[in-house]
């Protein structure tokens, strides 16, 4: 009988993008479902930017780009890797890709070979371990639990390290928990790194922008560094501009040249007029951006406040980003009626079910003592979620 190639055999479908068709197929029925399961800004792209590439239309660039991108993109991301992290790299060292997902899987694709590990803490984003065995890697989890606020130690990185270990994959800050990594954990972790030769680290930091506890550190930063790191970033969460499908990384230049071959081979260079609009956004005032990152903020301490008050729920503070990653494990064993919650996946398909709220079970993302909730919405919605999600855990006993 035929089949379907061994290597998406070994792939999972993306929980996320699941979860978020099934509230819209409820949606489609006339079920007021409020979607809490995607990672998404709600905002509209801002108007400059849209003008910007409504002009980009007008000038005609409408044709190839080179592979990794334009010059005066990639002139504008090495700008705001100066300007903003204090970091030095020249445009041969920065590629842009159909958004920060395909730098991730470039960069893995470029780097591991069959058999090779990728230490990747949990909780992580669903499309990590995956792009590791697309490659033929190992995915190596650490556990980076709720009472550690969802960061890995450097012991533990130590510990997870052999000699097969290739990459470890960062994010911060994170998707799905919000945690923000700070310059001394951030340090430690860069030393223990440098300790092993040919170990690098995908440093994913296209939540930089949504941060609640100061500025922004890059694992780049430190001596020694920059050699071993790739860092992957685009206009996706700062400028809501998901759609647009622009992200970059910044790397030695080996490693783009590498990823660059492959992309050459995939896709080619990304959408022409979403470059022209990316560049834009780079080289413009950034208030829209700080207008963006103050409204997260006040959903942050809005969805944090309510969550607190749900009996059997535990909640840590998120430092950036627009998850939260609550502690549901007291509710697993009770029922609703003939209905068992026998995990945080249960829980989330049983809160759509019955609470029409959509959140993402904490098993996709490694965690299977949490779920997800992205509060990329209006402050009503929040309100109205929490109130249903109260409502519905209250019935299980």
């Amino acid at each position: 009988m035929a089949q379907l190639s061994n290597r998406l055999q070994r792939l999972a479908p993306s929980a996320t993008l699941a979860m978020s068709q099934k509230s819209s197929e409820m949606k489609a029925q006339g079920i007021d479902v409020i979607n809490m399961s995607v990672g998404e800004p709600d905002f509209n792209t801002p108007d400059r930017i849209k003008e910007a590439a409504k002009k980009a239309i007008d000038e005609n660039y409408s044709r190839y780009s080179p592979v990794p991108g334009y010059p005066e993109l990639r002139k504008a991301v090495v700008a705001k890797l100066k300007n903003e992290n204090n970091l030095d790299y020249t445009t041969n060292e920065i590629l842009v890709s159909n958004g920060a997902k395909q730098c991730v899987c470039n960069a893995v694709m470029a780097l591991v070979n069959p058999g090779e590990e990728v230490i990747i803490p949990a909780p992580y984003w669903v499309s990590y371990p995956q792009m590791a065995l697309l490659a033929g890697g190992t995915p190596v989890y650490v556990e980076a639990t709720f009472e550690q606020n969802f960061k890995m130690t450097p012991e533990q990185l130590e510990a997870a390290i052999t000699p097969k270990t290739r990459l470890v994959i960062l994010c911060s800050p994170s998707n799905p928990t919000g945690s923000v990594y700070s310059k001394e954990e951030l340090r430690a972790l860069a030393n223990v790194i440098l300790k092993h030769d040919d170990l690098f680290v995908i440093a994913d930091e296209i939540y930089e922008h949504i941060n609640y506890v100061g500025h922004h550190e890059s694992i780049a930063q430190f001596p020694g560094m920059k050699e071993r790191a790739i860092i992957v970033n685009g206009v996706s969460k700062a400028y809501a501009m998901t759609g647009w499908r622009i992200g970059y990384m910044a790397a030695p230049e080996w490693i783009i040249k590498g990823c660059n071959k492959l992309q050459g081979q995939y896709t080619s260079g990304p959408c022409s007029v979403s470059q022209k609009a990316a560049e834009f956004a780079y080289n413009d005032t950034q208030e829209c951006v700080e207008q963006m990152r103050q409204a997260f903020e006040r959903r942050r301490n809005l969805i944090v406040e309510l969550a607190k008050q749900i009996p059997g729920l535990e909640v840590n503070v998120p430092e950036g980003a627009f998850y939260l990653f609550p502690k549901c494990s007291s509710f697993y064993g009770k029922k609703a009626g003939d209905r068992v919650i026998n995990n945080s996946t249960d829980l989330a398909m049983y809160l759509l079910e019955d609470a029409h709220v959509a959140t993402v079970g904490g098993d996709a993302f490694g965690d299977p003592d949490c779920f997800r909730m992205s509060y990329a919405t209006s402050d009503d919605n929040i309100r109205e979620a929490l109130r249903r999600i109260a409502e519905s855990l209250a019935k299980l006993k």
